[in-house]
């Protein structure tokens, strides 16, 4: 995913500011993706699990204090996000959109699509939300998000 990420960006020569050629822009795009497989991905995916999948297959619901607990553990790194790699920027590696953001908003709506609204309370994340979805385009950020944001209607 990540790999192919960056093999099409290079393949295909696209637009600098998706992986920037200037060195400190590309180290904050691929710190971020170093760091989010465990993260935004890992913690992210987990609440996903633990809210849709996991009750779809057992047809038991969780038991509330494990949903709390697993929603924590994706509060505290959505904070480090913020913190660390948003700081007071528009995006991850500047003023520009990356493969930073496009893989982090992604990885975000898994838990969107579990019902979890993560931007409610955080108007910092709100806002790069926003963003992200404008440079991208709003049409096809629903389209290629259509999928996910069903699941919970399973």
């Amino acid at each position: 995913s990540i790999a192919i990420l960056l093999y099409l960006a290079r393949k295909f020569k696209t637009p600098d500011h998706w992986y920037p050629s200037e060195l400190q822009k590309r180290a904050r795009v691929d710190e971020y993706l170093s760091w989010q497989h465990v993260n935004i991905r890992g913690k992210g995916s987990k609440l996903f699990l633990t809210k849709v999948l996991l009750p779809l297959l057992t047809g038991q619901p969780l038991p509330p204090e494990k949903l709390e607990s697993v929603t924590e553990e994706l509060n505290v790194v959505l904070k480090q996000f913020e913190e660390k790699f948003l700081q007071d920027k528009p995006f991850i590696a500047g003023s520009e959109i990356s493969l930073a953001d496009l893989v982090a908003l992604v990885e975000l709506m898994q838990p969107v699509s579990a019902g979890y609204d993560l931007f409610e309370e955080r108007p910092k994340l709100a806002e790069w939300r926003g963003r992200v979805e404008e440079a991208v385009g709003k049409q096809l950020f629903q389209e290629a998000h259509e999928g996910i944001l069903n699941a919970k209607n399973l």
